[in-house]
């Protein structure tokens, strides 16, 4: 970045300007610092976004699904892996201090954050207390690329335990395609029913995709 005048640095352009003026490499670069060898530091950034999907796809990579580059080793995939973990924590914070219903496009980056990489199905549930506000976030059942076994007890005795009044369901799609299924729609109802008998409601069921995440409350499925 040396080479560059000074105006156009990373760094100088933050501190003159602010962060929001800077593209997403230039932010990426100012974590990598270096680059390699013909290559530098900004090329090395605009790399790492077009092999991760742009920076929404970045957000959502796990440490061990960074891209594999020259010149992005283990220190500097730490310190980047790292850093979307404080964004996603940061997130969090976020949705724990208001109705989970009132800032749910916050709610759906988050879920995206947690499970749009992932090679296999997870169902996770958001557990709400009488305010609706975060009261715990797990992931409850793991299974294959198409199918997770959910059992609508072990939910059940979840939600008792935490004392939830209500509930927000999550899961992903690998195959990329977040529309529900018709699998989907009758657990859906199946937990419904089994959480109503021990007074606590379904809001809403999250479905999980790389670049989406589609509400059943919105599309009237609930």
């Amino acid at each position: 970045m040396k080479d560059l005048p000074t105006a156009l640095r990373p760094r100088e352009k933050l501190l003159a300007m602010g962060a929001n003026a800077l593209a997403d490499a230039e932010l990426i670069a100012l974590l990598l610092r270096t680059g390699t060898q013909g290559q530098s530091v900004l090329q090395l950034a605009q790399t790492l976004l077009e092999h991760s999907g742009g920076l929404q796809g970045l957000l959502v990579c796990e440490p061990n699904e960074l891209p594999r580059l020259k010149g992005l080793g283990p220190a500097k995939r730490a310190e980047i892996a790292a850093v979307l973990e404080l964004a996603r924590r940061s997130l969090r914070g976020q949705i724990e201090q208001r109705p989970l219903l009132s800032c749910i496009a916050q709610v759906k980056v988050y879920v995206r954050m947690q499970l749009a990489q992932r090679p296999h199905e997870v169902f996770a549930v958001l557990f709400l207390d009488a305010q609706h506000q975060l009261l715990k976030w797990e992931e409850m059942f793991r299974g294959t690329l198409t199918h997770t076994s959910v059992y609508p007890r072990e939910v059940v005795k979840q939600a008792l335990a935490c004392n939830a009044s209500a509930l927000v369901l999550v899961h992903n799609h690998p195959s990329g395609r977040p529309e529900p299924s018709l699998t989907d729609q009758h657990l859906t109802q199946q937990l419904q029913a089994a959480l109503a008998l021990v007074d606590v409601r379904v809001l809403d069921h999250l479905v999980v995709a790389a670049t989406e995440v589609v509400s059943f409350a919105e599309r009237g499925l609930i």
